[in-house]
C-alpha cells in the first residue's frame, strides 16, 4: 500500500493532488504538509512514505535546497518537485540533484494522475510539453559536481549544513540538535572537507546556490 507525503501550503492544490492519488493509485494513503520543516518531521517520524511531492516553494523551502534536503537525509524516499515554474534548466536541474519527477501547476488532473501512477511504478516522469526542451538543456558541471558533493554528506551533516545557512552557531547547532558542541565541530571538519568549502560563511554560500526564485513573485513585483 502506497503512501503519499503532499507538500504545499494550497489548500486547493492539495486537494487536486490527494484526489489525483486516489484515482491514480486506489489503495494509496496520503498524509499532508505545509511547511519543510513539516515535511522533514513527518519522514522522521514515519519511515513508510514512499513519495513526496515536494512544492518548489512552500515556506522553509527555497528552491533546491529542500529537495536536497530530503535526498540526503531519506535517500529512500522518491520526490516529485511541484512547481508553477517550467523553465527547462529548472527541470534539468532538477533531474541532476535526483528528482523522480517534476509536475508543472499547470497539470491537469489527467497528467497529474498519470504522473502519480508512473513514479509509483517507479519511473521517471515529465510533462510531455517540457520533454523536449529538458532533453535539450544541458546540464551546468557545477550543478552535477555539486548534487555529488551534497550527496556525500550524511544525513547529519546535511542537518547541520542547514543550520549553519540559517546563520545558527555552533553552539546553537548543538543545543537544537541536543548534541555536544565537539560533535558539531567534527561534522563541520567533515562539511567543509566535502564540499570544498573554505569555512562556515562560504559553506551556507554554497547551500543557498541551490534557491531559485518563485514565478509568482516575480509576476506580483
Amino acid at each position: 500500500m502506497p503512501k503519499l507525503l503532499i507538500a504545499d501550503d494550497h489548500p486547493l492544490f492539495r486537494a487536486a493532488l490527494r484526489g489525483a492519488a486516489a484515482d491514480a493509485a486506489p489503495d494509496v494513503t496520503t498524509r499532508e504538509a505545509e511547511t519543510l520543516d513539516g515535511v522533514l518531521e513527518a519522514l522522521e517520524n514515519e519511515d513508510d512514505i514512499d513519495l513526496v511531492l515536494l512544492d518548489l516553494h512552500m515556506p522553509g523551502n527555497h528552491g533546491l535546497a529542500g529537495l536536497a534536503a530530503i535526498r540526503a537525509q531519506f535517500p529512500a524516499v522518491a520526490v516529485v518537485l511541484v512547481s508553477a515554474n517550467e523553465d527547462p534548466l529548472v527541470v534539468r536541474r532538477a533531474l541532476d540533484h535526483g528528482v523522480a519527477g517534476y509536475i508543472p501547476k499547470s497539470a491537469g488532473l489527467d497528467e497529474l494522475r498519470e504522473a502519480i501512477r508512473a513514479v509509483l511504478d517507479c519511473e521517471q516522469w515529465l510533462p510531455p510539453a517540457l520533454r523536449g526542451a529538458v532533453a535539450r538543456a544541458q546540464s551546468a558541471p557545477a550543478d552535477m559536481d555539486l548534487a555529488a558533493r551534497l550527496a556525500s554528506l550524511t544525513p547529519q551533516q546535511f542537518r547541520v549544513l542547514r543550520l549553519v545557512a540559517e546563520g545558527l552557531l555552533n553552539k546553537q547547532i548543538a543545543d537544537r540538535l541536543d548534541v555536544q558542541e565537539r560533535t558539531i565541530k567534527a561534522h563541520m571538519s567533515a562539511i567543509f572537507e566535502k564540499l570544498g568549502a573554505r569555512n562556515r560563511t562560504h559553506a551556507g554560500v554554497i547551500l543557498r546556490g541551490l534557491e531559485i526564485s518563485d514565478p509568482a513573485l516575480r509576476v506580483a513585483g
